[in-house]
């Protein structure tokens, strides 16, 4: 037997879904065009990766623009329909239905990571004994998108999100 090459081997690089909210792709509320939710103004003193900073809402299309002061992030929970964005509840841009459920990222960074994970033959996960091994984003996907009779119609729903990355 032939040792798997690297585009058919995956290992778990220990993505948590609060990497991915730097910049989420949304819906804009005012004009149904792609709008961005970005970290606002760093505080004086604020941390990199600050879950509770102000947040915008920016849409350059129609010029909404929307802050929220306050609060950390609502993740979504996947109850069936679509995916919303952790801090406006607007609609998240790259999402896609299937016959199983919705395919969603918050970015194209986000998008990649899922498509590697659902493309490759061998998964390699944490160990048993790591803490943070179900925290996750690839351990935390659903079992549908995690079988591999479901790979094909899970890259063509990651295909058509990406699609609609490129018409935006």
């Amino acid at each position: 037997m032939s040792p798997i090459s690297a585009g058919h081997r995956f290992r778990d690089p220990r993505s948590t879904t609060y990497d991915f909210l730097a910049s989420v792709l949304v819906r804009c509320p005012g004009c149904d065009k792609v709008a961005h939710v970005v970290a606002g103004p760093e505080p004086v003193g604020g941390h990199g990766r600050d879950l509770f900073a102000p947040r915008r809402l920016v849409c350059r299309n129609c010029g909404t623009a929307k802050v929220r002061s306050g609060g950390g992030p609502a993740l979504y929970r996947g109850r069936g329909g679509p995916a919303t964005d952790p801090y406006f509840g607007a609609r998240l841009w790259l999402q896609a239905e299937t016959r199983h459920g919705w395919v969603w990222a918050y970015g194209p960074e986000h998008l990649e990571l899922i498509r590697r994970f659902v493309r490759a033959p061998l998964r390699e996960g944490i160990p048993r004994h790591d803490h943070g091994r179900k925290a996750t984003v690839v351990a935390r996907l659903p079992a549908w998108m995690q079988r591999a009779g479901n790979r094909d119609e899970v890259l063509r729903a990651i295909a058509r999100i990406h699609a609609s990355l490129h018409r935006s």
